[in-house]
């Protein structure tokens, strides 16, 4: 379900069951488009997320951990300057709008209160946070600023009036009386899929899923009313629940609008804590490429141009592959040099290599006989010494092509914190430049995710080659279990016991494949050996092993199993 005006609706109610009278505690900003609030109400500390970001601006209270970057921006000292400390007065959404006013009453630098008004706009690529003075209508700062080159009909700069969003001509659902209106479009349009698109125009707030079930209801035996109006009171009594589909895609709902046998629903307590669920992967993967953009590139960039390498070292290697004719030729000029006159462009000489069949050679003007010999020669071992270079440097290209699919690959299942010892590991290996700054003791390194097996068990899994290279060569003791997806980038995953039961074989193999390339296959392969069987080759590149003496478990990645260990974890 799209994050659409009705579920704005519910998502109001529970932030005014929970935060309303509350006081700002703490003001972050961990992400770009992404502010935390802290909130002390009935006693307990709520994490407001208020975000912006243009594919998952939404409005919730989260329990996902983040790190705040060590400078806070503009916007974040302006709203600690401002709101630190006040209460959180009244929270409402703008009819039916995408649009929530978050009112707070704080004092300012003289001691006199302040009505201040903070918005969210909830709406794709436009969304923003804006903070204004809720009496004189005056912008204070945006988490976006919009002027008029971008945005002719309002600018959001500081100092600038606040103009609210245009309006649609819609009703609202939940102050709804347009019944004649909705009775006309259920006869106009019979089709339930053409009614839903027709019900958007209608109806304020309603995205397209939330039409297409709407118009399921319309079309039930019973009054029009009645099944409105039961509709909309799902909103207002949710029973928040996840979706899974059999190709193992997930959306929200504010309650279970589908439930049959094609279909797996999950229930929370609360829509925060399933947005929570819905969006934790699916944010990290934005911020892994908001962070990692250069990082990406740098891949991008290696990996064309060893495959552009590639291409042209094979066709030099297809032209090597006649060196042996040219070995011939100027063997057979050498023995009939007294034959080549001067002035010939070519000549026809018996081929004692083949049961003297005539060969035809080429030859020079501007070289005497012996020259043109010479010169036949001279290539012979041209082309000998480049198939052994391009044989050498086919192989450096293509270790290159895997090491850097392996970097794609580890860049893709990164938490945004693993992002900075991959940039490490590339300024090492003298693929980006390296930034000469002093050395900062305190600087935080990410490590290794820590799960619990159902017995009790941990197992550790490396997230880039620098945390891979030190759980595997240094951490580990030699009886502990190693694994990783077979001939599959991915991965070290390690087991600390010597003699794991069965089970805990299996879900470590499956966390194996699951933090692999092939995280959505099936029946992925996983090699496991104890760690004294590994080994790493003197000059090889960080998180390369061989090893030897290896079994095979065959598994197939799920989300369920990894959300489990990480919540064993969390107990242990």
């Amino acid at each position: 379900m799209s994050f659409d005006g009705s579920f704005i609706h519910s998502m109001v109610n529970e932030f005014n069951q929970t935060l309303n009278g509350g006081r700002i505690a703490k003001i972050n900003q961990p992400y770009a488009n992404d502010i935390i609030m802290t909130i002390r109400s009935h006693r307990h500390n709520y994490h407001l997320l208020l975000s912006a970001n243009p594919s998952f601006a939404r409005a919730q209270i989260t329990n996902v951990p983040y790190t705040n970057p060590s400078v806070p921006t503009n916007f974040t000292m302006t709203l600690r300057k401002y709101l630190s400390g006040g209460v959180l007065k009244q929270i409402h959404q703008v009819n039916n709008d995408r649009i929530i006013h978050f009112h707070f009453t704080t004092r300012n630098e003289i001691g006199d209160i302040e009505d201040l008004l903070l918005i969210v706009e909830i709406m794709a690529r436009h969304s923003n946070i804006i903070l204004i003075n809720n009496e004189s209508k005056r912008i204070i700062d945006a988490i976006k600023r919009i002027g008029s080159d971008k945005n002719r009909y309002r600018t959001i700069l500081p100092g600038s009036t606040y103009i609210d969003p245009p309006k649609q001509n819609q009703i609202s659902p939940f102050h709804f009386d347009a019944f004649d209106q909705l009775n006309a479009l259920i006869r106009k349009y019979p089709n339930q899929d053409v009614l839903a698109h027709a019900l958007q125009h209608l109806v304020q707030g309603i995205g397209k899923d939330t039409a297409e079930f709407l118009a399921g209801y319309l079309h039930r035996p019973g009054q029009l009313v009645n099944n409105f109006n039961q509709f909309f009171n799902h909103y207002d009594h949710p029973k928040p629940t996840l979706v899974i589909n059999k190709r193992h895609q997930s959306s929200f709902m504010v309650y279970p609008f589908i439930n049959d046998l094609d279909h797996q629903n999950k229930s929370f307590q609360t829509l925060s804590e399933l947005l929570d669920f819905y969006y934790r992967d699916k944010t990290e993967r934005e911020r892994v490429k908001e962070r990692g953009a250069a990082l990406i590139r740098v891949v991008k960039n290696e990996l064309k141009k060893n495959r552009n390498k590639i291409k042209k070292l094979n066709r030099t290697l297809k032209s090597a592959e006649h060196a042996d004719e040219y070995k011939v030729k100027g063997e057979i000029l050498t023995t009939y040099l007294n034959q080549i006159k001067s002035g010939m462009k070519e000549i026809t000489l018996p081929n004692f290599y083949q049961q003297q069949k005539p060969i035809k050679i080429q030859l020079s003007l501007q070289k005497s006989p012996s020259e043109n010999s010479q010169w036949y020669f001279k290539q012979y071992r041209k082309k000998q010494h480049a198939q052994k270079y391009v044989t050498k440097q086919l192989k450096n290209a293509n270790q290159e092509i895997d090491y850097f699919e392996n970097i794609r690959s580890q860049i893709e299942i990164a938490n945004p914190d693993d992002l900075d010892e991959i940039k490490e590991e590339l300024a090492n290996g003298g693929y980006i430049k390296k930034h000469h700054q002093k050395k900062n003791r305190n600087r935080h390194r990410s490590h290794p995710e820590h799960f619990t097996s159902d017995n009790g068990i941990t197992i550790l899994v490396g997230k880039n080659n620098l945390q891979n290279d030190k759980l595997t060569m240094r951490t580990a003791n030699k009886n502990d279990i190693w694994m990783h997806t077979q001939k599959i980038h991915g991965s070290h995953v390690i087991i600390r016991s010597n003699h794991p039961d069965n089970q805990t074989l299996i879900q470590a193999a499956t966390l194996a494949a699951y933090f692999s390339k092939a995280r959505e296959s099936a029946n992925v392969p996983v090699d496991y050996v104890p760690v004294k069987n590994l080994s790493k080759p003197n000059g090889a590149k960080p998180g390369f092993v061989i090893y030897r003496h290896q079994k095979t478990l065959s598994v197939t990645p799920k989300e369920s199993v990894i959300q489990k260990l990480r919540s064993n974890q969390s107990k242990a």
